[in-house]
């Protein structure tokens, strides 16, 4: 948890993914859509990824990927993401982080 911890706190937007998951694909292409530059962790790509993910887990994100940090606080998953994107809430978040500036 404290790897976890440290992440977050060093970007304005951190994903836990996977490259294999399709959902993962989504969540990173809508944010570089708007123009963010997100902190993406492959978990089935890096060392101790499996303890990343079982620490995401322990936060509740089930299922476990896509896991989304925006400002060092966690939102959630891809429904989450979705949701505020469509409330149109995701792009105040992600200036409010630092995250963009337009």
């Amino acid at each position: 948890m404290d790897r976890v911890s440290n992440i977050v706190s060093e970007n304005p937007v951190v994903i836990f993914s996977k490259s294999s998951c399709c959902m993962s694909h989504s969540i990173k292409s809508l944010f570089c859509d708007f123009g963010v530059n997100p902190a993406v962790f492959e978990l089935d790509e890096i060392p101790r990824g499996r303890e990343i993910e079982a620490a995401m887990s322990r936060l509740g994100c089930n299922p476990t990927v896509p896991a989304v940090f925006i400002g060092g606080q966690f939102v959630g998953g891809a429904n989450e993401v979705m949701s505020l994107h469509l409330k149109r809430k995701l792009k105040s978040m992600l200036k409010e982080a630092g995250a963009l500036w337009v």
